[in-house]
């Protein structure tokens, strides 16, 4: 797989993975085992068709769309308000879930706020509305040291979410991005992964603290982790140990992103994270075809990551 096809198989697992799990946000995992998904459904919770994905894609083709023109937080923050006030990068011009933190993040930059100043940093304040968007940060960043990826990554997170709990967890999802990007197996890049999390723990106090609180997602065995134990809340930790779960115990993108969804609760989003990291493993021709056909913007995805991915080629020229 080249790059090419890598970034466009993210974006749309990401995508589909989002549209998979919109109609029934929110719902317990109870229910779900009594009512599981099994397709590409519509309407439940936010009254949608079919095919309609929310602001983890949304946001996440933001992000995209920036860093095709550079490195640049105001820009980013600009074109996240964009989709807020405008409906930009929106599945169907409607926008129909936003996230408490990121609502008031983008309000204070709006206000004048910088943004490094913007994001809201209090430990309520650790939802998952960076973590879900940051997935074209980890290409954009593929040749940079892990310093640089360390700094970058808390950057974009603080934007909207600027607690450590959540720019460790964005800095965790990035590094294992980038080692499947490389084309790792699964276990080779999450043992990569915690390799190098480990050298970032020991650069601050803060971030020596978060070993204990990813514990489950640095140390644990996820293979013999029980569903029981897997949390799928809205709480970044709990999202990214679900995901990357999810990710982990299937052998296939479909199995991977409909066991995100069947987890219940934030259920969308766990299946976006969950699906970026499939897609970008398994590749288009794993994605059932039904799915990909019925995509909102399907094609307008595509040509977003042929720019990005050319953009990508110029910067490194």
């Amino acid at each position: 797989m080249n790059m090419k096809d890598k970034i466009n198989n993210t974006f749309l697992g990401l995508a589909i993975g989002d549209a998979l799990g919109v109609p029934v946000e929110f719902e317990s995992r109870e229910y779900l085992k009594e009512n599981p998904v099994s397709d590409m459904i519509g309407y439940g919770t936010y009254n949608k068709p079919p095919r309609i994905w929310s602001d983890d894609s949304a946001l996440s083709f933001c992000l995209a769309e920036s860093l095709m023109n550079g490195y640049d937080l105001k820009d980013m923050c600009q074109k996240f308000v964009d989709w807020k006030e405008k409906a930009y990068w929106t599945a169907d011009n409607d926008v129909f879930d936003i996230g408490i933190t990121t609502r008031q993040a983008l309000s204070r930059f709006k206000r004048g706020a910088s943004p490094q100043n913007a994001g809201m940093n209090s430990e309520e304040n650790n939802g998952n509305g960076s973590l879900m968007r940051i997935s074209p940060l980890a290409f954009y960043l593929q040749n940079a040291t892990l310093e640089e990826v360390v700094e970058k990554a808390g950057e974009v997170s603080s934007i909207t979410h600027a607690h450590v709990q959540s720019v460790f967890g964005c800095i965790i999802y990035v590094v294992f991005m980038q080692e499947l990007i490389k084309g790792k197996k699964k276990e080779a890049a999450l043992s990569s992964m915690r390799a190098k999390i480990q050298l970032v723990v020991h650069q601050t106090v803060e971030f020596e603290a978060m070993r204990a609180t990813y514990f489950s997602v640095l140390v644990s065995d996820f293979k013999r982790m029980d569903e029981n134990y897997i949390k799928s809340s809205g709480y970044i930790v709990h999202s990214l140990e679900a995901a990357l779960w999810c990710f982990l115990t299937e052998s296939d993108y479909k199995t991977t992103v409909l066991k995100a969804v069947n987890l219940g609760e934030d259920t969308d989003t766990i299946a976006a994270i969950a699906g970026s990291m499939a897609g970008l493993y398994y590749g288009i021709d794993q994605i059932p075809e039904n799915w990909s056909a019925q995509l909102a913007r399907r094609q307008d995805i595509e040509a977003l990551a042929n720019r990005f991915y050319q953009s990508l080629k110029r910067k490194e020229q």
